[in-house]
């Protein structure tokens, strides 16, 4: 998917989960981005032959056994996405936090109510 299709799926995403909010949108440009890296590093990893290890030969001729680069770049990308995830309340452990945030806000709001209430009795 290219960076446009990722940014209408993880905005939707957000919708379907209560999280979005418009200044979130900064945030999902940058995922969006990300995400549409790691699809290219995949691509690169699977045009090469999905081999997982590959051989290096460095500057004096010696033959190394190495993680292929295109596979490495994918998974620091998908680290780097499940950060954004988890911040936008996309994965449960996320979404439990911003709801703890919603429902402590609330329960604040609601104290002041009742102090405010008591002091004009």
């Amino acid at each position: 998917m290219n960076k446009a299709e990722w940014f209408d799926k993880i905005k939707l995403a957000c919708e379907d989960a209560g999280t979005y909010r418009p200044f979130f949108d900064s945030v999902i440009e940058t995922l969006a981005g990300i995400l549409e890296r790691r699809d290219d590093a995949n691509r690169v990893f699977e045009a090469t032959g999905g081999n997982v290890l590959v051989t290096h030969t460095n500057k004096l001729g010696a033959k190394n056994l190495e993680q292929n680069p295109a596979l490495r770049l994918a998974n620091d990308l998908n680290r780097d996405a499940l950060a954004y995830w988890r911040d936008l309340g996309l994965t449960p452990s996320g979404l439990r936090k911003l709801n703890a945030e919603v429902v402590s806000k609330e329960n604040n709001e609601g104290s002041l109510e009742k102090l405010l209430a008591k002091i004009t009795e």
